[in-house]
């Protein structure tokens, strides 16, 4: 079977958005179907988003394979009589984020107007296609109180899960994910202010701009955590990533309402390692139970410190709640075999 994979991306930056399509590539070509893989610029701007836009639904690509697979925003507005959506997020700041702290935009006239128009041109694409995934129970839930779209739960996997292995419970933290206020490692650097264990904090990931870096390194600082805190603000191999999991006790992931588990969690399960979150995290808590595979506390710096210094004090409880991940990870059917056939159905 042909295959078009399209979707858009922000030029320069690498993430989670074009890795689930890069490795459904792979992954596909390994089964023995035909790829071609699209990536078109798009920038979340009010200035010239529709623009963009009619730029995706002008394209048709009615006769270039037999199915086309779209993912980010706007992609579902590529025209073609067999699309199917790997739905992963909105345009958040339209949609879930409207009205909170990480919104960034006021709730002006105007600006309500810009958001019912995207939704309806949304909804266009949406609604016309054949069969509608999700990355999350989150997401799906999103397109079905904002667009009334139905859709079912694809959790993506990593592409190479035998590269996380597992080799020692070190007293340290990793978080290895890009470095950005949604992400929320402050409050990781908050929380070693009040551990009372020999725990360590390992912050790794690049950031689009090295202001939030820079204030987590100020106050590093400022509260004299030098010694308990180490921040590797600069891309991470994924050689480096690996060898950084393989030996701590745990992996912290504490984004504000993410769209998914995130991949930073389930490498760490491939690692055998727990995952610290909090209740706020979205998706992240579909992949961790509290007590079973991780530790789930509220977004407060002392209870994600008492919980640092439960996993790290406590003699074998990291490995206990670290073995749990891949179980839990076949639970809820993480893996590629699963996908093709969904994808393929």
């Amino acid at each position: 079977m042909k295959f078009l994979l399209a979707s858009s991306y922000v030029p320069f930056i690498k993430g989670g958005g074009t890795a689930i399509v890069e490795w459904l590539e792979a992954k596909l070509l390994e089964h023995g179907h035909e790829v071609e893989t699209i990536f078109l610029p798009f920038v979340e701007s009010m200035d010239n988003m529709f623009d963009q836009m009619l730029s995706y639904r002008l394209l048709d690509l009615s006769h270039s394979a037999d199915r086309l697979v779209a993912f980010r925003p706007p992609a579902y507005l590529l025209r073609h009589p067999h699309k199917i959506l790997w739905f992963i997020h909105h345009v958040r700041a339209f949609y879930d984020l409207w009205g909170t702290d990480y919104c960034g935009l006021r709730d002006t006239p105007k600006n309500r107007a810009f958001r019912q128009r995207l939704m309806e041109v949304d909804n266009v694409g949406l609604r016309e296609s054949s069969q509608v995934f999700t990355n999350s129970e989150i997401v799906s839930s999103r397109l079905r109180t904002f667009n009334n779209v139905e859709s079912e739960v694809l959790y993506p996997p990593v592409l190479d899960s035998a590269r996380f292995y597992h080799q020692d419970y070190d007293p340290v933290i990793v978080c290895v994910c890009r470095m950005e206020h949604h992400k929320r490692q402050h409050l990781l650097v908050e929380a070693m202010r009040y551990t009372q264990s020999n725990a360590r904090l390992v912050l790794a990931g690049k950031s689009h701009s090295g202001s939030y870096p820079r204030k987590l390194k100020l106050t590093v600082l400022k509260n004299r955590l030098q010694n308990k805190v180490e921040i590797l603000d600069r891309w991470i191999s994924e050689d480096e990533k690996s060898q950084l999991l393989a030996n701590c006790a745990a992996a912290a992931y504490l984004p504000f309402d993410e769209d998914s588990y995130g991949y930073p969690s389930i490498e760490a399960q491939h690692a055998q390692k727990a995952v610290l979150t909090t209740t706020d995290s979205g998706g992240v808590l579909e992949l961790v139970q509290d007590g079973v595979n991780g530790f789930v506390t509220e977004p407060d710096p002392k209870q994600i410190a008492a919980a640092i210094d439960r996993v790290v004090g406590t003699p074998g409880l990291a490995a206990q709640l670290g073995q749990q991940g891949p179980r839990r990870m076949n639970d809820l059917n993480i893996n590629w075999d699963h996908v093709i056939r969904r994808l393929t159905a």
